[in-house]
């Protein structure tokens, strides 16, 4: 079942979702409908939070580029849709969600994180980054607006243009992260958090995040033409190509 990738347990009304695919839950199709799934159920069951987190020293280490350039532009082309479905679906949750970023969170993982109400990382040797352009491709616009909305302009665009990822000392300066704790304080901060938010009435708390993503997503919508772009060079054999040499540099496998 899709939803194995993901292990879910309540705590006194608040659903842990911890990511749990493969060695660091890079983002592929099948762990993006299954989180779109999970979300889904979170917000018809009684809870009245979401935690999300990962496990190891990863909490996601973005889209998997390997599978990406495995399976080729038809891949892409199914895939690119259900990632975006899964940043709309994070961002317009009406309940309380914040993520415990456990570890490393690059690329999808810090936008995931990003999509969040609140973000508490955990203290160590954990890195937070959007390195597309490093990698060679394009952000498309709602990563791009999700992100963005979370760090002032200057430091949008350095960690943008550089492709560098930060540790949590940085991160929590820059604004890119709410909180710092010890590790084996991560859920239990994270749950408290959830916890205050979910005391505000959930209506007014509903009403008032609609209004927060509400602006992110016109902003996005107003680059559809642009997307359209961004996600055709995501096909293309250049892309595919910039990918690998990106891999070969970090990973020294194509």
């Amino acid at each position: 079942m899709l939803r194995n990738m993901i292990e879910r347990q309540d705590r006194d009304g608040v659903r842990i979702l911890c990511l749990a695919h493969g060695k660091v839950s890079a983002l592929d199709l099948e762990l993006c409908e299954a989180l779109l799934a999970e979300l889904k159920t979170a917000q018809d069951d009684p809870v009245r939070a979401v935690v999300i987190t990962g496990r190891g020293s990863s909490f996601s280490a973005g889209v998997d580029l390997f599978r990406l350039i495995k399976d080729g532009p038809e891949y892409g082309q199914r895939f690119l849709p259900v990632l975006d479905a899964v940043l709309r679906s994070a961002l317009s949750f009406p309940k309380p969600m914040i993520a415990a970023v456990n570890g490393h969170a690059i690329a999808g993982g810090c936008i995931l994180a990003s999509a969040c109400d609140w973000r508490v990382m955990a203290e160590g040797t954990g890195r937070i980054g959007v390195p597309e352009l490093a990698v060679g491709v394009p952000f498309p616009a709602l990563p791009l607006q999700i992100v963005g909305a979370r760090l002032t302009d200057a430091s949008f665009r350095d960690l943008v243009f550089t492709g560098r990822t930060v540790p949590v000392s940085e991160a929590m300066t820059l604004g890119l992260i709410d909180e710092q704790c010890p590790p084996e304080s991560l859920i239990e901060r994270a749950t408290a958090t959830a916890n205050r938010l979910a005391a505000i009435p959930a209506s007014a708390f509903a009403l008032t995040k609609e209004a927060f993503a509400t602006l992110i997503l016109d902003r996005a919508a107003c680059l559809s033409d642009l997307n359209a772009r961004v996600v055709h060079a995501w096909m293309q054999p250049h892309t595919y190509d910039a990918i690998r040499a990106y891999l070969a540099r970090t990973v020294g496998k194509k």
